[in-house]
């Protein structure tokens, strides 16, 4: 189970690395249900978190989240010092805190400029995270840290941005003008090379042959010019013969 957990995290990491730019040290951002879990299952996160990773990673988490786990009381005191041992991003809520899941979610907002991990045992907020595109999810899971395969938002901004870039530049600027009745760009199937088929004849081989002109008159046969020699010749010993006699 361990090559297979190895192997999944892997694949997941080199998903984000090439279509989200993500690189390390990995910057995961923890909640107090997280904190919670890790305490209650006896995972020290310091140490597990840079292996499971197989690379540098920056815990951190946020003065939101700090503030909702000093509220809870005694019941996640223990949650709270584990928490306070990571360092503290700052967020626009310092005056005024808000809820540990909503701090996270604007830390991670405007497309995740920063590469945040969220890590969170919040049901409600993984749901939130899935539906936006580039943010990795983690969670714990039988005492161990998992990272969430990518989700369908994730999956479906990685074709779109593949499939933009099948399209030429030309063809891009004519998308305004190939808009449907709804609105939507309709973009034009990409032509092929156009093969070759099958040639047809020499149109040159297709010309009738031309005719001799028949007021030229044919050149006689060297076996013809032969015998009207042998008959002048005849002839002319003939008249010879006749002068002689």
């Amino acid at each position: 189970m361990k090559i297979t957990r190895q192997k999944h995290v892997k694949k997941h990491l080199s998903f984000y690395r090439n279509n989200f730019r993500f690189r390390e040290p990995y910057q995961v951002l923890l909640d107090g249900t997280f904190c919670q879990a890790a305490l209650r299952n006896k995972i020290q996160i310091k140490e597990q978190m840079p292996k499971y990773f197989t690379g540098d990673v920056q815990l951190c988490t946020s003065h939101c989240v700090l503030k909702e786990l000093e509220s809870l009381g005694k019941e996640l005191y223990g949650a709270k010092l584990v928490a306070q041992r990571f360092q503290v991003r700052n967020c626009a809520h310092f005056k005024s805190p808000v809820s540990g899941s909503a701090c996270l979610l604007s830390l991670a907002a405007d497309g995740n400029a920063h590469h945040y991990f969220i890590a969170t045992q919040d049901q409600e907020l993984a749901n939130k995270v899935k539906k936006r595109a580039g943010i990795p999810l983690l969670f714990i899971i039988q005492n161990t840290i998992v990272l969430d395969k990518p989700s369908p938002k994730s999956l479906a901004h990685v074709q779109a941005s593949q499939a933009s870039q099948l399209v030429p530049e030309h063809e891009k600027q004519n998308l305004e003008h190939l808009k449907d009745e709804q609105g939507v760009a309709q973009v034009p199937e990409r032509r092929g090379r156009k093969r070759k088929g099958v040639s047809g004849p020499n149109p040159l081989s297709c010309l009738k042959r031309k005719r001799k002109n028949p007021t030229q008159a044919a050149e006689p046969a060297p076996d013809q010019k032969k015998r009207k020699r042998k008959r002048n010749r005849k002839k002319a010993l003939e008249k010879d013969a006749l002068k002689t006699a």
